[in-house]
């Protein structure tokens, strides 16, 4: 059996192993929290795992004389079947090694006939990867996922080895197009049926990503997130049961009553005084911070910081979100709630300010698509094919490693408390997701970053170069948050939508 990747079994020595790798995220937090604030901590990767079976489809030819016997491929003896089993076990030990989020790829199963393959899948995995060679396609139609909720993959061979004759016969006549009809009946449940799209020849990073993506439709389904305030959506009183019903999200409420009596005990308790007080200079010690608002602010952020992770783990989730963060909160814990939010980003899970159920369902799959911290933040009007993004919660670990330099200052809006001013790299690519609301159509694009301003306006703020038809954006301006990430994700983010019932508008790149 291959199983994760030698970063998980890193993960794993630092946060232990429960009940079969990665599949309890309470457990991993659990450990996690126990060892407190180490910003060189690597990151935490809180999905389940993606489960992966693979089959080989072949038959055996019998030469007749004077007549056809044999279609295209060189698998033709059961000499060339067990070469070519060999090769695809070897190229899914490469493939597990290089795949860094958590993935068990099964044993592979042989199939030649419709019965054995309708067998396969008594199996439980999330996703069939078909390799067929040769046989008929009654035999291919068996060894595909049965409806709704698991997937199917095809790989095919041109010249990554021995030729296969479905390289030349797949085809629309069972294949659907991939056509936004296609997707019309997905959703949480219902993946769709097998398109052109789940098609990959030769390439095993085209593999990659689309495991990549269906890892991220399996840890976005029935993803669980604690609300501080509980649940909204910015221009859309929807979003939050839109979010529970479309996508079965499970939103926990947290009180400011439970806050304000955790935040007394703290307070009372002159251990964890001296502790975020230590975490604090740890904090500032991280090469390119300039600490330039009040200490006590990023001291008190360490209440607040251990507070959330608490309630994470109380309640088995591993996202947090905040209502109320301009008033409320600040009133409440004397500081702003920006760093911790920026803090547990930097550390693997999700944080959210203003508890936007428009935008948080968005930043969850894109969080599982690219295995990094996302930034959620404000869009400004487009012009010029420019951009402004800004907020005062920005992650500063967005590449998943190295910590971007970063000025402490105060909240914007309110002009108190701390939070981080990041300072992106000029040129860097980045991935946005735009909803329409909780319609359930979203815009996806890639920009490049072209400066770090500091205008009178949330404190992390990129103007931002938008690839492909920016006019579009226009057209489509309404005044609520985008979603970004380091680099170009649109391809699994494009096909981890579709899948999920989302109708998906592509700005940066073609259908």
């Amino acid at each position: 059996m291959l199983s994760i990747n030698r970063r998980q079994f890193a993960c794993l020595g630092l946060w232990g192993l429960a009940g079969g790798a990665w599949s309890l995220p309470r457990f991993l937090l659990a450990a996690e929290a126990a060892d407190g604030f180490d910003p060189d901590r690597p990151l935490l990767v809180t999905g389940r795992k993606l489960r992966v079976q693979p089959v080989f489809m072949h038959t055996t030819f019998q030469r007749r004389e004077a007549t056809s016997w044999r279609s295209w491929s060189a698998i033709s003896t059961p000499e060339a079947a067990a070469e070519e089993r060999q090769r695809i076990e070897r190229e899914l030990a490469t493939l597990s090694k290089e795949c860094d989020f958590p993935l068990e790829i099964l044993p592979l199963q042989t199939v030649t006939t419709a019965d054995e393959a309708t067998k396969v899948h008594a199996v439980d995995y999330d996703v069939v990867l078909v390799y067929p060679a040769t046989g008929s396609r009654n035999v291919l139609l068996a060894c595909f996922a049965p409806p709704p909720s698991k997937d199917t993959l095809i790989f095919a061979r041109h010249q990554s080895g021995p030729l296969y004759y479905w390289y030349e016969a797949l085809s629309t006549s069972f294949l659907k197009k991939g056509d936004p009809e296609d997707y019309a009946e997905c959703g949480a449940d219902n993946h769709g049926p097998v398109t052109v799209n789940d098609v990959v020849i030769d390439d095993y990073a085209e593999v990659r990503w689309r495991l990549r993506a269906l890892y991220a439709i399996k840890n976005f389904v029935g993803h669980r997130i604690v609300a501080l305030g509980g649940a909204q959506g910015k221009y859309d009183a929807t979003a939050p049961q839109v979010a529970k019903e479309k996508y079965r999200f499970e939103i926990v409420d947290a009180s400011y009553d439970d806050l304000a009596k955790r935040l007394e005990n703290l307070r009372a308790d002159a251990g964890f005084t001296a502790l975020a007080e230590k975490w604090t200079d740890r904090y500032v010690a991280i090469p390119g911070t300039s600490l330039e608002t009040g200490r006590p602010f990023v001291v008190g952020s360490f209440a607040l910081y251990r507070i959330f992770k608490d309630w994470m783990r109380e309640h088995g989730a591993t996202s947090i979100t905040i209502n109320q963060c301009m008033g409320t909160i600040i009133r409440t814990s004397q500081t702003t709630a920006c760093l911790a939010l920026s803090w547990l980003n930097d550390e693997g899970y999700l944080a959210f300010c203003e508890s936007d159920f428009v935008i948080i369902p968005p930043g969850v799959l894109l969080h599982y698509v690219t295995g990094r911290p996302v930034f959620l933040h404000n869009s400004t009007f487009p012009h010029g094919g420019l951009v402004t993004c800004a907020h005062c919660t920005a992650p500063r670990r967005l590449d998943g490693k190295r910590y971007e330099p970063a000025k402490i200052v105060t909240h914007y809006e309110s002009d108190f408390g701390a939070a981080p001013k990041v300072e992106m790299p000029i040129g860097r690519q980045v991935t946005f997701l735009d909803p329409e609301y909780a319609t359930g159509r979203w815009l996806g694009f890639t920009g490049v970053i072209r400066a770090n301003p500091f205008h009178e306006i949330c404190r992390t703020q990129q103007d931002v170069a938008i690839d492909g038809d920016w006019k579009k954006l226009i057209r489509e301006a309404r005044d609520s948050h985008w979603m970004m990430a380091y680099d170009n994700h649109l391809a699994p983010a494009r096909y981890a939508a579709r899948k999920l019932g989302i109708r998906w508008v592509d700005v940066s790149e073609p259908a």
